[in-house]
Formats: structure tokens, sequence, C-alpha cells
């Protein structure tokens, strides 16, 4: 099964270009296809907003790294590198893992026969989509388009964009944050379609990584809105009221407005669903976020009275509990909401989307949402004349707050706050800001001459070394084998910038 990548207005974008994934080249067509604002969901869905009470909704974060690890070098997903080296380490799950891409393009379809309707959040990777095409995987390809391209299965699946090469924003550079993001929206239409990409509405952070850095935050969500989000899926603990205060129990189930302040005084606002605290993996493994939305009931948002909705996300393929047990509890939880009345009344299955489109359809207005800003934001807030807001003021409140304060911090925050992303990874950090400054040295200013320069050979090139070294990959798993890789990337990447 082939994508259809093309609308009477939009030209078909090929699915590889010289063999590299399609990530650039026809920013203008993406952002006409992206700022599109009809509804999503509505049209097709099965819910009445009066019929429900609470509602769950679960997704699936799936990603392999790309690697300078072939056979003779060459770029792979590190999946293909599992499944040529399987003695080594926990690569013998390579099959179960290529299992866990492929499989809810049968679950949904097997759910749907069976009378059920369920729902799922999809959030892969750049790098893992490449993969699949690098290996010929026509089998989990073909699967994900299924439930993609064919309208049957659109009111249950809903994709999250995220940034291509999996990077962490808050340690990537600024002009890079909305490069990963246009990659990945050209990426996704070259495989699924113009179509399939009008309907990516939420976006899912790498590593539920949010900013703190009040420049990064703004630039962040000023990014995500210029390429077409309308909401933005968060980690609780990375949140904190206006105030300091941390978020209340019943603010966690409602849709909150991420409020960002930079250090020119503007401000700017995104829609966010709160992904709750708790072990993911285990959580939307056993079907978790059905049974607390179970104990939740409708809230007041304005003069509305609103279903909450319980919001998490997992790997979907990492740990026996994910590979195993999710598939037994997924069927045998949809067959008990099916016989306990179809899943349409009372506790729901939702996607994000979906139940945004709803309360806004009710009358719900985003801008009675709670504020709330990013975690630490107060403290900086409080050491600056919110009158006269500049760069300097900004930069000195922070500075002071990092001498004095031990638990401040400008890192950002994440579902992983025991691990630092900045810390210990100078020697990837530093080549990777080294890289980025090359690319936008030698191609902004040729980019703002002539935007068909993002068609060339050699800018696609470039741009892939550029996000590729990014990848969270290269620091997460710690110093060794991936520091190395992520040093060959630089100095492939420096060769082409250079040459």
């Amino acid at each position: 099964m082939s994508a259809v990548t093309s609308t009477p207005n939009q030209p078909a974008l090929a699915e590889l270009r010289e063999g590299l994934p399609n990530i650039c080249g026809w920013e203008e067509n993406i952002r006409e296809v992206v700022q599109q604002d009809e509804p999503v969901f509505l049209p097709t869905t099965n819910l009445r907003f009066e019929d429900i009470t609470s509602g769950f909704a679960c997704a699936l974060h799936l990603h392999q790294p790309t690697v300078p690890a072939g056979a003779n070098g060459e770029l792979i997903s590190n999946l293909q590198y599992m499944f040529e080296h399987p003695q080594e380490g926990d690569n013998h799950n390579a099959e179960p893992f290529a299992g866990c891409y492929r499989r809810m393009g049968d679950f949904i379809p097997q759910l749907v026969a069976e009378g059920c309707n369920p729902r799922i959040m999809l959030d892969y990777s750049g790098n893992l989509l490449w993969g699949f095409q690098q290996m010929g995987r026509e089998d989990i390809l073909n699967n994900l388009k299924r439930i993609t391209c064919d309208r049957t299965y659109q009111p249950y699946v809903e994709w999250l964009g995220t940034m291509w090469s999996h990077a962490v924003v808050p340690s990537t550079p600024i002009p890079d944050i909305k490069l990963h993001i246009q990659a990945w929206q050209h990426h996704f239409a070259a495989m699924f379609g113009y179509d399939a990409l009008k309907r990516v509405k939420g976006f899912s952070p790498p590593e539920m990584h949010l900013p703190n850095h009040p420049d990064t935050l703004y630039e962040y969500i000023k990014a995500l809105k210029d390429c077409g989000y309308r909401w933005l899926m968060v980690q609780e603990h990375s949140l904190e009221n206006l105030d300091g205060s941390g978020l209340s129990q019943d603010q966690k189930y409602v849709p909150n407005r991420l409020v960002a302040r930079n250090s020119q005084g503007e401000t700017i606002s995104i829609t966010i669903l709160v992904k709750t605290q708790g072990s993911d993996t285990k959580l939307v493994a056993q079907m978790q976020p059905y049974f607390e939305a179970k104990g939740r009931g409708k809230q007041s948002i304005g003069n509305h009275s609103i279903p909450s909705l319980v919001t998490q996300i997992a790997d979907g393929e990492n740990g026996g509990v994910m590979m195993n047990e999710y598939p037994r509890d997924l069927f045998r939880i949809y067959h008990e909401i099916r016989d306990q009345g179809g899943g349409k009344t009372g506790v729901v299955p939702m996607n994000g989307t979906e139940y945004l489109e709803l309360l806004e359809a009710a009358g719900v207005n985003p801008e009675e949402y709670p504020p709330c800003q990013a975690v630490g934001q107060h403290k900086i807030w409080q050491r600056v004349d919110l009158d006269n807001i500049t760069p300097d003021a900004v930069a000195s409140a922070i500075a002071d707050l990092t001498a004095t304060d031990d638990q401040f911090h400008v890192d950002g925050a994440s579902w992983t706050n025991d691990l630092s992303w900045v810390k210990g990874y100078e020697n990837v950090l530093e080549p990777m800001n080294q890289l980025s400054a090359a690319f936008h040295l030698k191609y902004d200013p040729l980019v703002q001459q002539d935007s068909s320069v993002t068609q060339r050979s050699d800018y696609q090139q470039a741009l892939l070394y550029t996000l590729l070294l990014e990848t969270s990959c290269f620091r997460y798993w710690g110093q060794g084998m991936w520091t190395d890789y992520a040093r060959e990337l630089y100095q492939r990447g420096e060769a082409i910038i250079k040459g």
C-alpha cells in the first residue's frame, strides 16, 4: 500500500531523496497544509459530549536512533544494528521490537471489527520511520499506512508530531527547534500524504522534556504554533501555576494553557494536556488510565461542566510489560468497555484532539483553561520588574538564582529528572552547538536570498547531520560508544558544510 501524497493544490513528495529522508525543501507547501484550521475529529467522532463523564487518552512513543554503524560505517537504524548484532546486550529483542512497531496496524482493525471503540495516539520519531524505509520493512510501513490513510480507521488513531531526530528541546540550539518540527512534518507528509499531515495537531516532545528558560520556551511554543500545532503534551512535574505552586489534583485532568514570557516581555500560549506522573510503561501496558478515569468525573471550566481526561504516554516497545502484557490487557479492557456500553458513554477512550474539539464545539473557550508556566519560572519573574522586562534583567535573575538556589536550573524538566541532559556531556554539546552554528552561518543567508536552496542535496545532507547529532540517545546512554557515534556524525556534518 502506498500513501497518497498529493492534493489538488500540492505537488507529491518523494518518500526518499537520494536515499535520504525527505525532510526539507517544500516548507511553504507544508505550511499551507498544516495551517488549515478545520476540525479534524469532529466530523467523524462517534462520541457525544453530553454522554461522557470522563475519558482516558493513551499514547505510544516509539523511537530508534540513527547511528553511523553500518557494515561500512553508513547511517543505519539502531534497529537494523540490533538485527545484525543479535549477541550484543538485548539485541535479541530486535524482532519483538519490530513487532511492537507494527502491531497497532493489526490491533486497531481487529478491535473495530470486534465492535470495540478504541483510541490510540502514536508518536514515531523521524529516525525510526526512516529506519523502516532503509530496512525495507514494508510489513511495518503498510500496517501504519493502513490505520493512517484508510478512512475507516481515522476516527480511532491520532498521530502526534515530534522532533524529527528525538532531540530534547531545552538543550537543542534554538534555531534548530523549528527545523526538527518541520523535518518531521515533511517526512510524515512524504510517507503518509498531505491529508494525513493535516490531521496532526498534537505534539509529543521527546522525553516529555519542557524547557523552562524563558526565551527557549517562548521560541518553542512559537515554532509549534507556526507549524500548525494546537496542543502540546506536558509532564505534570514540569509545570507550575503562575504563583509558583504545583498543579492541583483536579487541574491535571483538564486542559491547561501554557503561558510563556520571553526576555523581551512578549507572551505566547498554547493549550496543553497533562501527562500524569507515574510508571509510564506499566501504566499504559496495563491500561491503568482507564481505571483512573473511572474515579474521575466532570469538572467546571468557566460556565461549562466538562469530562475529566486522564492522559498518559509510554514507550511502545521497551520492557517485558509493554512487549507482553499490553496486548493482553488492551483487548481485555476494550472488550470490557464494549460489553458495558460500547465505549461511547460514561468512561470512554478519547484522543487528544478529539477531546479538545468536543470541548470547543460545546462552547468551551480555550482562553478559560487554567494558566500555568514551566516549573521554576516563578522564581525568575519574582526578581524582574514585569513592567520593564529586559534581556539583561532576566539574565541577571537567572545568574543570581543559579548562584544562590541549589534547586534552580534552566536545563528544563522531563519525566526523568534524576538525569541531566547537559552535565557531563560537554563533549557532545559543544560539537552539537558548533555544527549548528556552522550550518546556520552557511545556509541562513542563502535561504534568505532564495528559499529553493532548501531543495539542494548539500542542504539536505547538512541539515540531516545537524539534526542527527542532536538526538538525545547520544547523551542518555552515557559515555562510550554513543558519544563516539556523536563525534563521527559531527565530523561528517562538518565536512559537508565546509565542502
